[in-house]
């Protein structure tokens, strides 16, 4: 039986069957290393717990059914998730990556990447032409979308038809919109990852990273790689993963119609210059993400007229918390340059508009007015 995304959240789409006998309603964490065999030959489909666990399984089947696809693996961190992901390609092969990416992807990109000898390009794919950046050793193109922090938007139908056509894998860093609002394998992607940690954790406690494929020998490539390089994620975690995931939906809704009213807030008042958020109409990527998505999201990012109202405004914030990461229920202020994308080299951050008068914010739950009032009172 196949389940409504709210439901899904909670069982994924199994139903609402207790895994053992106790009538647990909460699943349970098995805190184990290991599993005992009834005899040789004969096993409980566990073995140890680099390779499954029952609560990381459970984790996984429901990540799987909210983002349609065919697997779903949960590792350690999001950037342990992507750190696996490249290890299925082989020294030589070319990647073509989106430009405005998280400074973590790009830090891994250019530096353990490039060492094992894979070559990127870097380019903007909301815009350029991506079939002219398409060599014979290219095996994939990477896209963030909305990207992270200038929030352009990618269409994934379109980038998704490309890959298919030169036989390439096509993958989609889906953390900003969580499967609640955008499913890419339904647009054509083939694999998605996520940083765990933020939307579906929904709570700031705990790191986790998960990538989802839309075949069985992808599936079966990374869950090799996963046994192998040890980055699954530890059965607590998976536990706290997993509550967070109940209330995805509703979390969603609420961030997404505070951020809603933040955005034209900020667009109304004179010491913004600039306010990058999708679901605003005059942002570029309005039309692709209402046809693409079933909503804009949280995060937005807004550029002030210098440096020092934006230092001023981070050191001011008295609700707002200046801190990195997003995705929770407590709204967070950033600031790209030294934080998320510090080691992003200056020349590319500042092509990307990523300068020292920009700001991000993560949106919470918190009730909108307060939110409001504290950003005004800071500038």
């Amino acid at each position: 039986m196949t389940y409504n995304f709210s439901t899904k959240c909670i069982y994924g789409n199994n139903d609402a069957t207790s895994c053992d006998k106790s009538g647990a309603i909460s699943f349970p964490i098995y805190q184990t290393a290991t599993f005992a065999h009834p005899g040789v030959g004969n096993s409980t489909g566990y073995d140890y717990s680099r390779l499954q666990n029952p609560t990381r399984e459970q984790l996984e089947k429901v990540v799987c059914s909210l983002e349609n696809g065919y697997d779903a693996l949960a590792f350690s961190s999001g950037m342990a998730a992507l750190t696996a992901l490249m290890e299925l390609f082989s020294p030589g092969d070319h990647i073509i990556s989106g430009n405005d990416l998280y400074g973590g992807s790009i830090r891994l990109f250019n530096n353990i990447n490039n060492k094992n000898l894979l070559k990127f390009d870097f380019i903007d794919t909301s815009k350029e032409d991506i079939e002219k950046y398409i060599t014979p050793s290219t095996k994939a193109i990477y896209v963030e979308t909305p990207t992270n922090p200038m929030m352009n938007v990618t269409d994934i139908s379109k980038v998704a038809a490309i890959a298919k056509k030169y036989n390439i894998l096509f993958i989609v860093d889906n953390t900003f919109l969580s499967p609640y609002f955008q499913n890419p394998i339904d647009l054509g992607a083939d694999i998605v990852v996520h940083s765990g940690t933020k939307f579906l954790g929904g709570h700031n406690d705990t790191l986790a990273g998960f990538i989802v494929v839309n075949n069985e020998e992808l599936s079966e490539k990374l869950r090799f790689i996963l046994k192998t390089v040890g980055s699954g994620l530890a059965p607590f975690d998976s536990w706290l993963i997993l509550r967070g995931i109940k209330t995805l939906a509703i979390r969603m809704e609420r961030q997404q119609q505070n951020a809603i009213a933040i955005a034209q807030w900020l667009k109304a008042n004179s010491k913004v210059k600039n306010v990058y958020y999708p679901g605003l109409p005059d942002h570029p990527g309005y039309e692709i993400s209402k046809n693409q998505s079933r909503g804009f999201g949280s995060m937005l990012t807004f550029e002030v007229e210098n440096s020092e109202i934006a230092l001023h405004i981070l050191s001011s914030v008295k609700l707002i918390q200046f801190a990195e990461s997003l995705g929770g229920v407590e709204t967070l202020i950033t600031y790209p340059m030294t934080q998320t994308h510090a080691d992003v080299p200056k020349d590319v951050r500042e092509k990307n508009g990523i300068t020292d008068n920009i700001l991000r914010l993560s949106i919470g739950i918190e009730d909108v007015n307060d939110l409001i009032n504290d950003l005004s009172q800071a500038l």
